[in-house]
């Protein structure tokens, strides 16, 4: 469990004010002065040596990404962009940051432009966060006047609601005034990013822990955690715990003790569990029976056949329908695509109409394996990682349930004989 002292995002809960002067009490803005003075290799290779790894969703390191731009200012500006579109289900967590903590990203967008040799940062937020943007472009107003954005120009751009934009070139797309769409890669945006210049693109979370790193030092962020799964992490609790919250612990923190000790358990016990989304809706689930011991991190999770995803934890008790609910999630997936990739726009909305088959108790057993091919057949054949958004759900559903929908559909069968039997024999009648 996470020390005290060791806690980055000190005003996680709203109880403190959001002022400038507010943030700099609570040790904000006492770093970047100090380490804008560094050389940008020193900056890389620090938070390299941190373990720090991306908090959106994907955990690619971030001093590796940071190393892909050019190490040179040339005739083309470098962008640093800022993804606060948080659109994954289940997950708030940038939108707590940008609501209570919003210094701490300032901050860190200060000491990353420097690191990447950037002089102009773009916070994408999501057109639904309009509270949020409004206090954060206070935030920066407040930071303007008092002077300590250290000659980094920070600009925020309301996106339109998409979940697609969530994808790093779909927002770089969007923030050019184009239809939120992913690109083909290669190129990658570090070589040709925001107006075809060297850019980087990084989530909430990642930017705002830079100046705690920067202030203890890589070896304290390395520290906690397992090895390849270093620092903190903000963990969203929904569903059906007692306490629904945002908290920051230490990587690695087991599941069950994460939900008890600080979502005051599952609804009815922990024996009245039966499955938990551990990282946002776009992750396989994990049944009861491998809750109990796995642990919070990247590594943990994909070794159980899940991943850490945004660390957005949605608990399900035995009174979920979990049919009903996976086919909740496939009907957002196919809302929200793109539409570019076909194997996307057309696998989305078959997995979809299936789904809703299987709730209603009218599809064929053999609709099962059929189901599994097309979730397979979408995973890994599309532009970006929309398709395996779309896919991890059923696939962990039946991975794990199969068994429970099969006897589903063998009821639904009977009940549907029975009653075709009797409406024969009141027609006989």
């Amino acid at each position: 469990m996470l020390a005290p002292k060791d806690r980055i995002f000190t005003n996680l809960s709203g109880e403190g004010d959001v002022s400038l002067a507010s943030a700099r009490a609570r040790g904000d803005w006492q770093t970047a002065a100090g380490v804008v003075t560094k050389e940008s290799a020193w900056l890389i290779d620090t938070v390299k040596e941190s373990g720090l790894r991306g908090r959106g969703g994907a955990g690619f390191p971030t001093g590796i990404k940071w190393s892909f731009m050019p190490k040179t200012r040339g005739a083309r500006p470098h962008y640093l962009v800022v993804n606060a579109d948080e659109g994954e289900p289940g997950t708030c967590k940038d939108r707590d940051i940008l609501r209570y903590e919003p210094h701490k990203l300032l901050e860190g967008c200060v000491i990353a432009a420097h690191a990447l040799l950037a002089e102009v940062v773009y916070i994408y937020i999501r057109g639904e966060f309009a509270e949020e943007a409004r206090l954060l472009e206070e935030a920066i107003a407040q930071c303007q006047q008092a002077d300590v954005l250290c000659g980094v120009a920070i600009h925020v751009h309301r996106g339109a609601g998409a979940y697609i934009c969530g994808e790093e070139t779909a927002l770089l797309e969007s923030l050019e005034g184009r239809k939120g769409m992913p690109r083909l890669k290669p190129p990658f945006p570090a070589a040709v990013g925001l107006y075809g210049c060297p850019t980087t693109i990084n989530n909430v979370e990642t930017i705002a822990v830079l100046p705690a790193i920067m202030a203890r030092g890589a070896k304290w962020f390395a520290g906690l955690g397992r090895k390849n799964n270093e620092g903190t992490k903000i963990f969203c609790l929904s569903g059906h715990v007692n306490k629904p919250c945002n908290v920051e612990e230490e990587m690695g923190i087991p599941m069950r003790e994460l939900i008890d000790k600080h979502g005051g358990g599952v609804c009815g016990g922990w024996d009245n569990l039966l499955a938990v989304i551990p990282g946002g809706s776009s992750v396989p689930l994990l049944p009861a029976s491998l809750c109990a011991d796995v642990c919070m991190d990247f590594d943990a999770l994909r070794e159980q056949g899940s991943g850490l995803g945004t660390g957005a934890l949605i608990v399900m008790d035995k009174r979920t329908d979990i049919v009903a609910a996976i086919a909740q999630l496939s009907a957002f997936y196919k809302r929200e695509s793109c539409g570019q990739c076909t194997p996307c726009r057309e696998g989305s909305g078959w997995i979809m109409r299936t789904m809703q088959r299987l709730v209603r108790g009218d599809a064929a057993l053999a609709d099962l394996d059929l189901l599994e091919s097309v979730a397979h057949q979408v995973e890994g054949h599309t532009i970006c990682a929309f398709g395996e958004a779309a896919a991890w759900p059923i696939q962990g559903l039946l991975r794990h349930f199969r068994s429970d929908i099969e006897e589903r559909l063998r009821q639904a069968h009977r009940h549907q004989k029975t009653a075709e039997v009797q409406d024969n024999d009141a027609y006989s009648n």
